[in-house]
């Protein structure tokens, strides 16, 4: 799979953006803060629907719009397909499928698969619980985009037993009425965050082997990486602290073994054993919300243990697992998912960007963002394409925007809004 052809509308620092890309490798070159991972932040989201910089879509539309427009069109095998996500700053998002009518944007979600490598990424190993559990959940929708529906379903339960909980505590005291709704609420949340649940075991089974393989080839593999699944529905956690798994706390406990009917009693038992913390904290301290994805190097967690070159090589093997496993679960023509590296070489050392590039240079499509094309391994030396403010220029002098002869390749020269692009019925690409 790769894309064909990318276009912006009100997305960041673009006004209007058109650009064709070609399949194999293409660099986009160009100093900071021009717009080089505005691009590529854009192709990541129209596959999974999230951004890889923020939490939250407001950031994403051009400062004074009301709405962002991303459109590309696609190609796997054979079959062109024409995918646009509306990210609106007051309503809901909105997509479009082949110029179809609108419809729900999470119905787009996984046409596109991409992989996508960033600074931000240390986080995965060194930062908070919920950084890897959103991995997980990123993972299993590329997979299954009809598993956003899980984490959907789930969220809004505990968002309305977490109401719950909080009237409660501001109340001072726990009626019967209290006691009565929050049984029914806990059944609703162990319902939904079981089927949660099994969805992740299943994940992480399925992970843990290309894991453990993208670690050696990243390393000298003098120590063995693994990762395992940390339940707090397990009868041993400890609710006072969210994720962070404990040395020799490492496993799931044999949860993932369970069917779906004792996995959600046994949630229903989670509850129960701490309600009266939650209710003194006023917030649920129970379910996937808590867990954590445990990363293992020999015999001890990363975290806190692991030095800063094993850190980042835990990270890209993360990412580089979910590749495999895609590659893995889809071996129709043209189901290679999207690899893109936005700036991360210049995060490596010489040996870990040289395993790297040699790794995904293979790839379908390989997109690349890098301040300077020194940063770049001679394996990912492809397409450059050159970023300037507000337009991408197919080589030549960048200095007036131009390609050597005046040809602005793409940019805002060509502007339209976004009211006449609907009218044309999206983009001629």
């Amino acid at each position: 799979m790769y894309v064909e052809h990318l276009s912006l509308t009100g997305f960041r620092s673009y006004g209007q953006l058109d650009t064709a890309i070609e399949p194999g490798i293409t660099v986009f070159v160009g100093p900071n803060g021009v717009g080089k991972t505005n691009i590529v932040e854009a192709i990541g989201y129209l596959a999974t629907l999230s951004s890889h910089r923020v939490s939250t879509d407001k950031p994403l539309i051009a400062f004074g719009e009301e709405r962002a427009i991303i459109r590309g069109k696609l190609v796997r095998g054979t079959q062109r397909t024409t995918v646009e996500v509306e990210i609106n700053a007051d309503a809901a998002n909105r997509a479009r499928i082949n110029r179809s009518n609108p419809v729900r944007a999470r119905d787009a979600a996984g046409i596109l698969k991409t992989v996508l490598f960033a600074p931000e990424d240390l986080t995965l190993a060194k930062g908070d619980p919920s950084v890897r559990r959103r991995y997980l959940d990123e993972v299993m929708v590329s997979l299954l985009p009809h598993q956003s529906a899980l984490r959907a379903d789930y969220e809004r339960v505990l968002k309305q037993r977490n109401a719950l909980l909080k009237s409660a505590r501001a109340a001072g005291r726990f009626s019967t009425g209290h006691e009565a709704t929050l049984d029914v609420w806990d059944q609703h949340l162990a319902e939904s965050g079981a089927r949660l649940l099994s969805a992740r075991f299943a994940l992480v089974d399925k992970l843990r082997p290309h894991v453990q393989r993208a670690y050696r080839e990243l390393t000298d593999g003098s120590k063995p990486a693994d990762i395992a699944y940390v339940s707090s529905v397990s009868p041993s956690s400890d609710p006072s602290a969210e994720g962070d798994a404990e040395l020799g706390r490492t496993g799931d406990d044999g949860l993932g073994n369970l069917d779906q009917g004792a996995l959600t009693d046994l949630f229903v038992t989670g509850l129960l054993r701490h309600r009266k913390k939650e209710l003194e904290r006023g917030i649920s301290l129970v379910g996937p919300h808590r867990d954590e994805l445990a990363l293992v190097l020999g015999r001890v967690p990363v975290k806190g243990y692991a030095s800063h070159g094993e850190t980042w090589s835990t990270a890209l093997a993360l990412r580089l697992a979910s590749y495999y496993l895609l590659l893995e679960e889809d071996r129709t023509p043209g189901g290679d998912p999207v690899l893109i590296l936005d700036d991360v070489f210049a995060e490596l050392d010489t040996q870990r960007r040289t395993r790297l590039a040699a790794i995904v240079a293979p790839a379908e499509q390989v997109l690349v963002t890098a301040a300077v094309g020194d940063d770049i391994p001679a394996a990912l030396a492809g397409r450059q394409l050159r970023v300037v403010p507000g337009a991408v220029v197919a080589g030549g002098d960048i200095s007036d925007g131009t390609n050597g002869t005046g040809d602005v390749t793409d940019g805002i020269a060509d502007r339209r809004s976004a009211a006449e692009i609907d009218a044309a019925g999206g983009i001629d690409v």
